[in-house]
């Protein structure tokens, strides 16, 4: 079982990646650290450097290759690996997906000093968020199994949202899952 992760930039992927994986005990693997460990370079010096085509051309490839692995793993991806229709169907079909789903203007609120994200390296970012927003909303609504709103909850209560719909689908089991998690990102102790 591949659980996969996306959404706009900022909106919780790799932080709540992190705690589901450690939850379901899987491995969590980033598309962009993995591409990066592949380039040699950070994604924003290979984006300055040889443009946004080049770089979604080696996102696809990563994103085929995770999407399709034998091994189970929660995987986070790219705030952009929905644009291509390829890596859409890949994540579709071999993985089950979600859409943490987050406003422009909350998205702002926790990026707003942010300078390692290129796309976002301008005048007007929320500018810029609502654009992406209005490009990619309808993109991760197609290739997402479940969409969980990410508002204000902690990140515990994201994973837990997970969780539940991985339960009421059948895909774990309930008694192999601790549950509740608490404000650690660990199960929660029995008071």
């Amino acid at each position: 079982m591949t659980i996969t992760l996306v959404g706009m930039p900022g909106c919780g992927k790799s932080t709540v990646g992190r705690h589901l994986a450690r939850h379901l005990g899987l491995r969590l693997v980033d598309s962009d650290h993995e591409i990066e460990r592949r380039l040699g370079m950070p994604i924003r010096s290979w984006f300055e450097t040889q443009g946004e085509v080049a770089f979604r051309d080696i996102e696809q490839q990563v994103i085929e290759q995770l999407a399709g692995g034998e091994q189970d793993i929660v995987l986070a991806t790219g705030g952009g690996a929905v644009l291509r229709p390829a890596n859409r169907e890949a994540l579709r079909k071999h993985t089950h997906v979600f859409y943490l789903r987050s406003t422009p203007e909350e998205l702002f609120r926790r990026l707003r000093h942010d300078t390692h994200r290129p796309l976002l390296q301008v005048g007007d970012p929320l500018r810029k968020l609502r654009e992406l927003y209005r490009e990619r909303d309808p993109l991760y609504r197609q290739v997402a199994h479940y969409i969980v709103e990410t508002g204000r909850p902690s990140v515990p209560a994201l994973v837990n949202m997970v969780l539940m719909q991985l339960e009421l689908a059948g895909l774990v089991d309930p008694q192999r899952v601790p549950s509740p998690i608490d404000t650690r990102g660990g199960p929660a102790k029995p008071g």
